[in-house]
């Protein structure tokens, strides 16, 4: 089992009524902020991950959102390449992992094959590399591509990143959305043929196979509840890889939660309840549903799956006044005792079959030293006990660095052929 920290640069000094007033992306106004409190957020948010690659978590990773208050984060290169550099510096073996490239919106495609080969580099071969399709407000309204181009260009552009972390000589590429006379990048990535892939979504069976078909992993960001929907989103997975004929490995998945960790379940509640509800409510709970998926951003199979059942919502519908216990019973969060802690997410990694475990321990306003004892106890307490749930399985992780313990292999489809 991998069990890696995950993190957003958020914003952590929102106003109470934030979330009845404005939107937390897009037009969100930076007027509420100060240069000291952006300073403050963004240098707790940097310590934090150094933190947790200290604590001795398996990996450190991060996200890509442009014009959003809960994560200041346009190019998640720039985090990740510190990361590296720091990490080699120190000799500590941890993967660096920026998990979203959103290709979907890019007009730079090749830059990013370049950041990403770069950090591979700096870090020693320690990259794992994210590539979610990107959000319908950050592609559509941040960046002025049609919502019906996001996913077609994103499948170019990845196989055109692909393509050049593969290459043994400069090609040329004549897409429908990128045309480069030619590509023959420097430096290319230390892993070959290229580094572990990761896409991410929240159930999109389209994102799925995807994954499955190109053999890369799959991330679910479960926020809206994953004991409301993680039984027919994973079901769905190992449904599809059934069908495209691969192994129901575990190392496949990978799965994102919200953790709290206290000496009791009673001492969790009071020290994380007012900071997970600021997390949700002036989060996700400040972005309308329309702007998560603008009209064509998801494609015909996508909104047949919507129209035959929205359970994969799940709580999203409510976020803006969602309270902490119904956090909790649905699942959008772990919060109590190191005990109860271990329980539940062991049982979540076992019933859906997730090798995979992205911990987010520092989230909403949650200040610096209570994020700090949280990486911590979680790093001293749960993750040592999580670590071995896989190790009786016969499956080999090819979803990881093999500097780090991966065992990679090569491509199980080819990178498309350049047009020209």
């Amino acid at each position: 089992m991998k069990v890696s920290f995950f993190s957003q640069a958020a914003y952590r000094e929102l106003p109470e009524d934030f979330e009845q007033q404005q939107l937390s992306c897009v037009t969100t106004p930076y007027a509420l902020t100060t240069p000291s409190t952006i300073y403050d957020s963004y240098r707790d948010f940097m310590d934090e991950l150094v933190h947790a690659a200290r604590c001795g978590f398996d990996g450190v990773a991060v996200t890509e959102h442009g014009q959003s208050s809960y994560d200041m984060m346009p190019n998640p290169s720039l985090i990740a390449a510190t990361l590296a550099y720091l990490t080699e510096v120190e000799g500590l073996p941890v993967a660096i992992y920026p998990m979203g490239r959103s290709l979907g919106k890019s007009r730079e495609p090749v830059r990013v094959a370049e950041e990403m080969a770069m950090v591979d580099v700096m870090s020693g071969g320690r990259l794992i590399a994210g590539f979610p399709v990107g959000l319908s407000y950050d592609a559509s309204l941040n960046n002025g591509v049609a919502p019906i181009e996001s996913r077609e260009r994103f499948k170019e552009h990845l196989a055109l990143v692909l393509r050049s972390w593969e290459a043994s000589a400069p090609f040329a590429w004549n897409g429908t959305y990128s045309q480069y006379p030619s590509v023959n990048i420097w430096p290319r990535p230390l892993q070959q043929p290229r580094p572990p892939v990761y896409l991410t979504g929240t159930g999109n069976p389209v994102t799925m196979r995807h994954s499955l078909e190109a053999d890369f992993g799959f991330n679910y960001f479960g926020w809206f509840g994953l004991k409301m929907t993680g039984r027919r989103v994973f079901d769905r997975f190992w449904d599809l890889a059934d069908q495209v004929g691969v192994p129901r490995n575990p190392f496949r998945m990978s799965f994102m939660q919200i953790i709290g960790v206290a000496d009791t379940d009673g001492e969790a509640r009071r020290v994380y309840a007012k900071h997970v509800e600021y997390f949700f409510r002036r989060a996700l709970g400040a972005i309308p549903a329309e702007m998560l998926s603008l009209p064509g951003a998801t494609d015909i199979n996508g909104v047949r799956a919507m129209l035959r059942d929205s359970s994969d919502d799940g709580l999203f519908a409510q976020m803006k006044t969602v309270t902490f216990d119904e956090l909790v019973e649905a699942g959008c969060v772990t919060v109590g005792s190191p005990a109860t802690v271990r329980e539940e997410l062991a049982s979540y990694c076992t019933e859906y079959g997730i090798g995979n475990l992205l911990a987010m321990l520092n989230f909403g306003s949650l200040p610096r030293e209570l994020a700090m004892n949280n990486i911590q106890l979680f790093a001293d307490e749960v993750l040592p006990h999580l670590r071995g749930i896989w190790d009786e399985s016969e499956h080999e992780h090819h979803w990881w660095p093999e500097r780090l313990g991966g065992c990679l292999r090569q491509p199980m489809t080819a990178t498309p052929a350049a047009r020209s």
